[in-house]
């Protein structure tokens, strides 16, 4: 994904949609604004602006920048071409195990990492490696011999923090980097605040209340901070999620350090967060994946009719078991904590390995099921939405949806989570199945309305009943 300055031209022509998307209302306005924007172009391997080399295939994955002000970005076709420490280059080629950046870093990291340090809103579909772009981000601007914080990264949840953190000391193994984790202890290792020595380390990657709560009480100093990221920020900066944390963190920060540069990556941002984006980053770039995430080639939908409740937990015992140990590991997704623990319960009851995690659990439990999920000793893992947004796990092929999102209090889809879920299956582009389970009415107006709304078509797994029929459907994803 490299990019190159020109005036007002598409990566890739877009097709012709009736709904906009957040980039396109926020560069419309810009316009109207009559703010001298450019837009980047993918270049090719020999720098030429001509021919989209990079993308193989541009359809697939349309990249719009919208750049303020004039700096000029250059395209990042390798590593090297980023100006980054030796230490740095040395952790992506040997720990990371990257030959080159994918295409949302080469457009990304060159407007991230060149002066005079610009705002970022980043809108990239999951899996596109958005989290090195804001890792190496955070890295990159860190002077290792000064040994205070200078790094911030806001996620919504401990296990996002603690997933951005090993990333984080795998890319800087080699830098002398210092991070910390700033989520809520554990009632066992409480220590007062008022008894916590201040933080000197570099990068601090946390929650927002932690976070808040350590800069209260002067043990988190943010006078040389020079970067601050909000991960999953569309969740981080709604009304119902962290947002009045979030901007007071914000506040105190740059009225504290200056100028420090705030990047924003999610998956998606609706029009209300989009609003509110437009407020405290009045003068950013902006990059927007114009990627459709419910086509992607590699990640196949289904849609399962179940008559009953009883018929949904036969299709987990007898088609999801049977044929998920072949494939890799399993989430499926369950709408309410109880819920969760039911059919965990349930199915344990009745001989079948699995774990279960939602928000109510003691914090060492959830580290310890996470964990034990990450390094492969369980397959199946059952969730509430706890895990639906950012959790990486390359080994997860299969994502079940036992109960579609809905909006807390509605019977309306909730079309982003439904985005995040499916999301965790076929990262990294590697393939995938989804099957959504359907039951009720009410869960086949859901599924109509997910499918109108994104208008995209989920083929229907003719019988529940039916091994050939869900051997089909998986040997149709490339997964059997």
């Amino acid at each position: 994904m490299a990019d190159k300055e020109s005036s007002s031209s598409e990566v890739a022509p877009a097709k012709a949609e009736e709904k906009k998307s957040w980039a396109d209302v926020a560069e419309e306005e810009e316009s109207e604004a009559e703010l001298k924007l450019k837009e980047l172009t993918v270049s090719d391997n020999n720098g030429s602006a001509s021919d989209p080399g990079l993308l193989e295939d541009p359809d697939d994955s349309q990249i719009k920048a919208v750049v303020s002000g004039d700096t000029v970005y250059a395209s990042a076709l390798k590593f090297e071409d980023l100006n980054l420490s030796d230490d740095l280059i040395k952790g992506l080629y040997v720990e990371m195990g990257f030959s080159r950046p994918s295409k949302i870093q080469a457009v990304t990291l060159p407007m991230i990492l060149t002066p005079p340090y610009k705002d970022l809103v980043a809108q990239a579909h999951n899996g596109s490696g958005k989290t090195t772009c804001f890792v190496l981000g955070m890295l990159s601007r860190v002077d290792p011999h000064l040994k205070v914080p200078q790094a911030i990264c806001i996620c919504p949840t401990r296990e996002l923090a603690q997933q951005n953190q090993s990333v984080l000391l795998r890319m800087g193994k080699f830098s002398g980097i210092t991070s910390m984790c700033a989520i809520p202890s554990e009632s066992s290792n409480f220590v007062p605040i008022s008894k916590r020595p201040p933080i000197t380390e570099q990068v601090v990657i946390g929650t927002p209340g932690t976070i808040k709560k350590w800069m209260s009480a002067r043990k988190l100093a943010t006078r040389d901070v020079k970067i601050l990221v909000f991960d999953e920020a569309d969740h981080m900066l709604a009304e119902d999620g962290f947002r009045d944390d979030s901007e007071r963190i914000m506040k105190d920060i740059q009225r504290s350090s200056g100028h420090c540069q705030v990047l924003l990556f999610s998956a998606t941002f609706n029009e209300t967060v989009k609003a509110f984006v437009s407020k405290v980053v009045k003068d950013g770039n902006q990059i927007f994946v114009k990627k459709e995430e419910l086509t992607l080639e590699k990640l196949k939908q289904y849609k399962v009719r179940c008559p009953d409740e009883l018929a949904k937990l036969e299709v987990i015992k007898d088609k999801i078991f049977e044929f998920g140990q072949k494939i890799g590991q399993t989430i499926i997704f369950v709408r309410t904590r109880e819920s969760t623990q039911r059919l965990h319960k349930t199915l344990v009851q009745d001989g079948y390995e699995c774990t279960s995690i939602q928000g109510a659990m003691e914090q060492g439990d959830r580290d310890k099921i996470i964990k034990e999920f990450k390094d492969g000793l369980t397959k199946v893992l059952l969730t509430t939405d706890l895990l639906a947004r950012g959790f990486d796990q390359a080994q997860v092929n299969l994502v079940i949806n036992y109960d579609l999102p809905i909006k807390y209090g509605t019977s309306e889809p909730d079309y982003e989570v439904y985005l995040h879920r499916i999301g965790r299956a076929g990262r990294f582009g590697r393939k995938g199945a989804v099957f959504n389970l359907v039951c009720t009415d009410r869960d086949q107006m859901i599924m109509e309305k997910i499918e109108k709304h994104f208008a995209h078509y989920i083929p229907e797994v003719p019988n529940w009943r039916s091994e050939e029929d869900f051997e089909k459907a998986l040997k149709d994803a490339g997964l059997l």
